[in-house]
């Protein structure tokens, strides 16, 4: 009976120790748990000065964001720790991850969120921002920013303006290069069809700040039917040095096209290029000309020279057209080269007129030259790269002639 005494005085013991112990843990919770709220009633208690709010910044392109401009009245300027902060955190309110309601602390004041306004930070329609320009000329709408820390050249494509007719119905489709060392071209695809489609894209080149004042910007507009048929539209030549001052202005170029082109006071002359990898082999079409100074009546022809760095690998001359300013040539060639030296050689064509007398060189009507950058700047470049870009394919295009040097 004594053993039954100890072991309940015993029992009864540990349940007062455990039943101090809970309620020891509970007032602690309980006075833990007031303090916070005390010190946070306080904090609240506190009514700051609240700043009007400015305009939000809204760039215009695919990869822009909103931010808060909520700031204080006064001249001190912020450092870049605070601007950091007040964008993490205006973009994680954007996005909804941050609570909408309370308040924020910088380390240069109070700033009261409230709730966030949906239309605040809806980008605004396009064609009210950069509505297209009156004229007749098809014309890009783009920007270009440079940013040295990333060494990364952002082209922020807005919008074509002034389409042409019949081209309405079509898709649109943009090629960008940068020249002269990009043979992979960055797409874009039109988001509606009509005279002004919109494309709202942000497209990114990893390229040096050393190469960036060397390079140019290379932009084809293509438009494709519903059988996948694509035509030429036209071509903007965009040379970045000395227009990287004022990163992100909206800039508008006409589109070149062939007609635009073609106003070289020598004449101009069509030629079409394709490339095969597989069969080694370059084919050059010499179709036709147009405005040419002739000199005689002997009639016209086209050399055409293969030349791999300065040494001449082949020559070849079409047939001779007699009596005509615009001849029409339709004089098709091919030469051997292979893949390793596309990008070493260039094509020399010569307009020509016979000369009876052999002991004297043709003379000639004018000259262009057609290769990488190693040769060729401009349209010339383009050409070529075209043509290595898209092998098997034709390319066809004007140039103007330039004088023999």
């Amino acid at each position: 009976c004594s053993d039954q005494v100890s072991l309940l005085a015993v029992g009864l013991s540990v349940g007062v120790l455990l039943l101090l112990l809970l309620l020891g843990l509970m007032v602690y919770y309980l006075w833990r748990k007031k303090k916070g709220q005390s010190q946070y009633q306080e904090l609240l208690s506190t009514v700051p000065s609240v700043p009007a709010c400015s305009a939000p910044v809204i760039l215009v392109s695919q990869c822009s964001w909103a931010t808060l401009n909520s700031v204080r009245n006064s001249d001190i300027s912020y450092s870049k720790s605070l601007m950091i902060m007040k964008t993490i955190v205006a973009a994680l309110l954007t996005y909804s991850i941050l609570p909408i309601g309370y308040i924020y602390l910088f380390p240069s004041g109070w700033y009261p969120v409230g709730t966030v306004l949906a239309g605040l930070y809806s980008v605004p329609p396009l064609n009210e921002v950069v509505a297209p320009p009156p004229g007749m000329a098809t014309r890009l709408c783009f920007s270009v920013e440079y940013r040295h820390s990333s060494e990364q050249l952002m082209v922020s494509l807005l919008r074509l303006g002034n389409l042409p007719p019949r081209f309405h119905g079509n898709v649109t489709l943009v090629e960008l290069r940068l020249l002269p060392d990009d043979r992979r071209p960055r797409q874009a695809k039109a988001r509606g069809t009509g005279p002004d489609p919109e494309f709202n894209d942000c497209l990114i080149f990893q390229v040096s700040g050393v190469c960036v004042p060397q390079s140019t910007l290379s932009v084809c507009v293509l438009s494709v039917e519903q059988d996948g048929k694509r035509h030429a539209v036209g071509r903007v030549l965009f040379p970045l040095e000395g227009e990287l001052g004022q990163a992100g202005r909206v800039l508008w170029r006409d589109l070149e096209t062939e007609d635009d082109t073609q106003c070289s006071e020598l004449g101009d002359v069509q030629i079409s290029l394709s490339y095969s990898p597989n069969l080694q082999r370059l084919s050059v079409a010499v179709l036709r000309a147009r405005g040419l100074q002739l000199l005689t009546d002997t009639g016209v022809c086209v050399q055409v020279s293969l030349q791999i760095h300065t040494q001449v690998v082949k020559i070849k001359r079409s047939c001779v057209v007699k009596g005509e300013t615009d001849p029409h040539f339709d004089h098709r060639m091919t030469f051997k080269l292979r893949s390793q030296h596309l990008d070493e050689a260039c094509l020399r064509f010569e307009l020509q007129q016979p000369n009876d007398i052999r002991s004297e060189p043709p003379p000639l009507l004018g000259v262009l030259v057609l290769g990488p950058f190693m040769y060729a700047r401009g349209p010339q470049l383009q050409h070529w790269m075209d043509m290595v870009n898209t092998p098997q394919e034709p390319v066809k295009l004007w140039h103007g002639l330039c004088r023999a040097t």
